[in-house]
């Protein structure tokens, strides 16, 4: 990534240890790529969001990810507040579908 280069991503912290987990990712980021290379925009997605609104997103959401964000770092998601965790499903299928997303790779490297 060049120094010009400013990428905007959305911070779906989700629920659980999920904000943590995100908060630590974000510094990582930022040691690795240097503190200009992001614009960080933290949104509220969850289960408190769907408890409190009865939505798992706003209308629009999933258009405005893919015209205004070049990433999504999305935490963890699943609350027992929520039985069918509809909210969740909602979110990550929706995006994996809405996004064109199709696979969840997780890259690794098997070490000695």
């Amino acid at each position: 990534m060049s120094a010009s280069t400013v990428s905007r991503v959305a911070i779906i912290g989700g629920d659980g240890i999920g904000p943590e987990v995100t908060a630590e990712a974000v510094k990582v980021l930022i040691a690795a790529c240097g503190e200009d290379a992001f614009t960080w925009d933290p949104l509220p997605y969850g289960a408190d969001y769907y408890l409190e609104t009865g939505k798992s997103l706003p209308d629009g959401e999933m258009e405005r990810f893919r015209a205004d964000y070049d990433a999504i770092l999305l935490g963890a998601l699943g609350d027992p507040r929520v039985p069918d965790m509809g909210y969740a499903r909602d979110i990550l299928l929706g995006a994996r579908s809405q996004l064109d997303l199709y696979i969840n790779k997780r890259p690794v490297r098997l070490l000695d």
